[in-house]
């Protein structure tokens, strides 16, 4: 199948681009990578009567460290992340999750913005956003407005962004000091989405626990440095109230199993 017609818009800047967004309104998409709005438009499940190429922007290009966070603009791709002087040591957890993310190819095209904007529950960069307990700024002709990663994703491939609204960048806090991190997924093969996906943070007052994969958005734990019986105790809760369902790729039941397993296994990691 093809898409349907629509009209090709290339903004050079993010001024152009949220000029473009305000005239079409929910008519628009705005493409940077494609590696997820293509498909989609094939499909014809999306069907926009403009489309807004952002990726030659040179002013929404950059990655830069501000405020004890990197911030990343709207047209980095996912491989310039990765190559980042210093991830490993600034944000351990993204440079774990990254090479979980589809495979070299599609991280040369697809952008970090773009995975945080589409919101797909499964995806890897969604979840390290709300677990590092991230933002969202995203920008209008009228002005720009920031959003924490709670805030923002609002459900299955749902989030709070306005039609007229360009998700300009995200912001990733970076490591504390005493922080320890840790990733890891289950999947068919490697590159597909995730059946389930934990990021880890633990630090000296206590734990973080993302979950991918199972509810309908990232959906993160906060403890204290918990161990033994109350660590299953805690992880079996979350597990339970995750409202995990069956599907064809995997049970409710197996992913309840994959929360408390494999949750334990990453956190003793860290706290041992």
């Amino acid at each position: 199948m093809k898409p349907a017609p629509f009209d090709y818009v290339r903004a050079d800047s993010a001024d152009e681009a949220v000029a473009i967004l305000a005239e079409h309104g929910d008519e628009a998409r705005v493409l940077a990578g494609g590696q997820s709005l293509m498909a989609m438009l094939n499909m014809r499940l999306a069907q926009p009567n403009a489309l807004v190429d952002i990726h030659r922007a040179a002013d929404l290009a950059g990655i830069r460290l501000e405020d004890g966070r990197l911030v990343v603009r709207a047209a980095v791709t996912q491989a310039a992340l990765g190559r980042h002087p210093g991830l490993a040591q600034s944000l351990p957890l993204l440079a774990q999750a990254l090479p979980h993310i589809g495979h070299w190819q599609t991280r040369n095209r697809g952008t970090v913005c773009g995975s945080i904007a589409h919101a797909d529950p499964s995806a890897e960069l969604p979840l390290c956003l709300a677990t590092l307990g991230g933002d969202v700024v995203l920008r209008s002709a009228s002005g720009r407005r920031t959003l924490s990663a709670a805030e923002f994703f609002a459900g299955m491939l749902q989030t709070a962004r306005e039609p007229t609204e360009l998700v300009e960048e995200v912001r990733f806090p970076v490591a504390r000091a005493g922080e320890r991190h840790a990733f890891a997924e289950i999947a068919m093969r490697h590159g597909d989405f995730a059946i389930v996906a934990l990021a880890v943070v633990a630090g000296p007052s206590g734990i973080r626990l993302g979950v991918g994969g199972v509810a309908d958005r990232p959906h993160v734990a906060r403890w204290a440095r918990l161990a033994g019986a109350a660590l299953d105790d805690a992880l079996n809760e979350l597990a339970w109230e995750l409202g995990a369902r069956d599907d064809h790729h995997a049970s409710a039941a197996y992913r309840r199993h994959a929360v408390r397993t494999l949750g334990k296994q990453l956190i003793e990691g860290l706290v041992s």
